[in-house]
């Protein structure tokens, strides 16, 4: 029996497989990603990364731990499905499977977090820094950066805008807003605004660009007519205007954004699945799955789809920096979240006092930067490993 020779691509390796080896063996795109792990690490594991809570004391004798009772329900839920994810590209399962498994254990450990965990609705940080002053713990193991996003600081007396290192009895590393508040606290909490809404919403308009773009290239004819009618007139919406319209009649959320963008930019995605499909629908295996009478979505889906996924990978990295970008404008512009920290929301800080504020302008806007690029690098290696002409030699 022989054995493949190192570095040949199994026969049985699909399309999708074969263009993701070959565009992340590039140096760039392997900078991306790990830009974006980095970033996905950070959002997941945030409330203890950065919290005024402590991690652990003693007090009598006795321990606890004051953040883990903080825990909300999202980072719970959040907690459970990184965990699920990593056990995933661990055992490596087959694509679909691995999907219904973390879409499933998602599910679930939404429903049950929101179900029975309530954290305390007042919370007042300066209670454990003035109990740790006064003595009464024995001990006390902190965060390693020791300010929650919303800590004002209040204790410390007056508190505003002060640069990196500037303060005499407290560390930030990077500064503090305008509110006093820890601005790498503030970024690193932030990050799962910028994560949630890109992949929220790109994975909202891969969904309804693959489902119209697929019926459009396999029937053709009079469907095809009236799917790219529809393409047209959801391109010729403009998504940023389309987005303070809807801020000004219904308020700020999250979810809003996530919804208006992913439905205001699936046309891209289903003029790719468009034209892959017409492609493949003449294809023999196609033409013998039709023969065979299996149901129209297992054609489209499962035998179809897969062999024209990659170029909506493609689409898909760009749709999240885009999407990133929007939400950034949107604070930057005052009409983002409320509360909760937006990168965007803290480069609109750099520009508020009479002065430059150069901390609140690099930091976040260096994020923004990075995220962005990250996801270009991953989409224009992604590109090359699918066009022959463009695939450029690794190094």
């Amino acid at each position: 029996m022989t054995t493949p020779a190192s570095g040949a691509v199994p026969h049985n390796s699909g399309y999708a497989a074969r263009v993701l080896r070959d565009a992340f063996s590039q140096r760039a795109a392997r900078l991306g990603l790990a830009w974006v792990a980095l970033l996905l690490v950070l959002a997941v594991f945030a409330p203890f990364i950065a919290n005024s809570h402590p991690l652990l004391l003693s007090e009598n004798g006795r321990w606890h731990s004051p953040l883990l009772a903080s825990l909300t329900a999202g980072d719970v839920t959040l907690l459970i499905a990184f965990a699920c994810l990593v056990v995933l590209i661990i055992r490596q399962p087959r694509f679909r499977h691995a999907l219904a498994i973390f879409v499933g254990v998602l599910a679930l450990a939404a429903v049950l977090s929101y179900a029975f965990i309530e954290p305390p609705r007042l919370v007042n940080y300066e209670t454990w820094r003035q109990a740790e002053a006064a003595g009464q713990y024995d001990w006390v193991i902190r965060a390693p950066i020791p300010y929650s996003p919303q800590d004002y600081q209040r204790d410390e007396g007056y508190t505003g805008l002060e640069a990196p290192l500037e303060a005499d009895q407290r560390t930030h590393l990077f500064g503090t807003d305008e509110n006093g508040a820890d601005v790498l606290s503030r970024m690193i909490h932030a990050s799962r605004i910028a994560l949630g809404i890109g992949f929220v919403a790109t994975g909202i308009a891969m969904l309804i660009g693959i489902i119209i773009g697929g019926l459009m290239g396999y029937f053709s004819g009079v469907v095809d007519i009236i799917g790219m009618r529809l393409v047209e007139i959801f391109e010729a919406i403009p998504t940023l205007f389309l987005l303070l319209t809807f801020v000004a009649f219904f308020g700020r959320s999250l979810y809003m954004l996530m919804v208006i963008i992913g439905i205001t930019s699936w046309s891209g995605y289903a003029r790719y699945v468009r034209a892959e499909f017409l492609k493949l629908r003449k294809q023999d295996y196609v033409q013998a799955a039709i023969a065979c009478g299996l149901p129209l979505p297992s054609i489209l889906f499962r035998h179809m789809l897969p062999n024209g996924i990659a170029p909506v990978l493609v689409g898909a990295s760009f749709g999240v920096a885009s999407a990133i970008l929007a939400e950034a404008v949107l604070s930057f512009l005052g009409l983002g979240l409320v509360g909760d920290p937006s990168w965007g929301q803290m480069l609109n800080q750099s520009i508020l006092s009479s002065k430059f504020n150069w901390w609140m302008a690099f930091f976040p806007g260096g994020a923004i930067f990075l995220t962005v690029f990250a996801y270009n690098m991953m989409g224009e290696a992604l590109r090359d490993a699918i066009d022959p002409h463009l695939r450029r030699e690794s190094v």
